[in-house]
């Protein structure tokens, strides 16, 4: 018999905690961490081997620059505000987000660092980026044989609620553990496909969205795998049924609090802030989609005619683009990028979506014309995402703009590991593939 936990009075009863749960995340996006004495966390740092940032999914080590394998492995420095501790899904446990060093520097590989200095350059122009993020994810129940199948959802719907598109009330679950941990929903549904659903945070600015981001996925894969499921954010775990993204909602707050998009659509002239963020994201579209979608199987979503992010175009409250500048007006006026997937770590993909953005502003890059086409079967453009992972790394590597703005080291660090994943499932049968993931993304 499942049982509700009682995290809720754990929480009211503030209950003292124990531990403390040091967590960073990797270019993997995985939530690499140790547990250590809460007397422990109040010195605001704990080591870890740089060697996280030499190896794949399978803990094969490679020789990816600046992960030490060549260097005998030596040790990082993960580093915390011990007074900004954050509540824990656990009993008795609070977390800690660090941010890396190595040798006393702020480490180059750290995706959290390489955000903060996308934020930064956003701040010296007196703009402050402010990102909502929408997340879509699948359930998986054990089947008779054991092994992963999908969640019984029989009625669920597109906006679907209540019972019918969730019977064992997950979503309820994962709500409560989010409000009791401190991180904001904006709103949870079912999706297009069964047993799909769309899980929304509420804005925030980057660095909170981020984090916010990345603890939200890890607690909700947590919560559900203790209750028997598996909340998957793979991008595409089922070739007849839609993909799953990461999208990213984007504005500018002014020093005066108002909103730098504000106006646009209303006025129908748009600022020199959105042209220049359009325009950037649309002239680094193909190198984004090696950071935003990072792994083999984001290329069997990525494809025409899926509302996912593939071709190079932007719009008017269209959905068939990637670059989508939402209706709203005021305080909720926002772009919205629709190319990324949950195997990306959010800062990491956020960085390089703020640098691309920054880019196009500074240089004055030439906005295209906007899509007003369908989308679907006509489009205003040739220009898409890669066919597969290899070649976003090519279009990665090519764009030396970008990779110098995010971060050379970090860019270079990261392709590395991933051509090695790409050999390491290029010879797996597409199954295979997914079995390689699931456990992970």
């Amino acid at each position: 018999m499942n049982t509700m936990p009682k995290i809720d009075a754990q929480f009211a009863q503030g209950l003292a905690a124990e531990r403390c749960r040091v967590l960073f995340a990797d270019q993997l996006n995985l939530a690499r961490g140790k547990y250590v004495p809460m007397a422990d966390a109040a010195r605001g740092h704990t080591r870890m081997c740089v060697g996280t940032f030499a190896v794949t999914y399978d803990k094969a080590l490679v020789a990816a620059p600046g992960g030490g394998m060549l260097d005998g492995l030596p040790d990082m420095e993960v580093t915390f505000d011990p007074q900004a501790l954050r509540p824990s899904w656990d009993p008795g446990t609070k977390i800690a987000l660090g941010s890396l060093r190595f040798k006393g520097e702020p480490f180059a590989l750290c995706g959290r660092s390489a955000l903060q200095r996308a934020i930064d350059a956003w701040r010296a122009r007196g703009l402050e980026p402010m990102v909502g993020i929408e997340m879509e994810a699948y359930v998986f129940q054990r089947g008779a044989d054991g092994g992963w199948v999908p969640y019984d959802t029989p009625g669920a719907f597109v906006y679907g609620t209540g019972p019918f598109s969730d019977p064992a009330g997950l979503i309820d679950e994962i709500w409560r553990t989010a409000e009791a941990c401190g991180i904001p929903v904006e709103s949870m549904n079912a999706e297009f496909d069964a047993p799909q659903f769309e899980l929304t945070l509420r804005y925030a600015d980057a660095m909170k969205a981020a984090d916010d981001a990345f603890l939200f996925r890890q607690m909700a894969r947590e919560v559900l795998y203790k209750r028997g499921y598996l909340l998957s954010f793979l991008p595409k775990p089922f070739a007849q049924k839609s993909g799953s993204g990461l999208h990213f909602n984007l504005s500018f707050t002014k020093d005066d609090g108002g909103n730098v998009f504000a106006n646009d659509v209303a006025t129908g002239t748009l600022s020199p802030e959105m042209k220049g963020c359009i325009a950037g994201l649309i002239r680094h579209h193909e190198a984004l989609a090696a950071i935003m979608a990072p792994i083999t199987n984001s290329y069997a979503r990525l494809q025409p005619a899926s509302l996912s992010g593939y071709w190079a175009n932007w719009g008017i409250d269209h959905r068939s683009v990637t670059v989508r500048v939402s209706a709203e007006t005021g305080p909720a006026a926002r772009i919205e990028h629709r190319m990324a997937d949950c195997a990306a770590s959010p800062y990491f993909a956020m960085a390089a979506m703020l640098q691309a953005a920054l880019l196009g502003l500074e240089n004055g890059y030439d906005l295209p014309e906007p899509e007003t086409n369908d989308g679907l079967e006509t489009i205003n453009t040739d220009r898409h995402t890669p066919h597969c992972l290899s070649d976003a790394l090519d279009a990665l590597e090519a764009d030396t703009a970008l990779a110098y703005a995010v971060g050379a080291d970090l860019v270079a660090n990261f392709v590395a590991i991933k051509r090695d994943e790409v050999r390491i499932v290029g010879d797996l049968s597409e199954a295979e593939q997914l079995a390689y993931y699931l456990h992970y993304v």
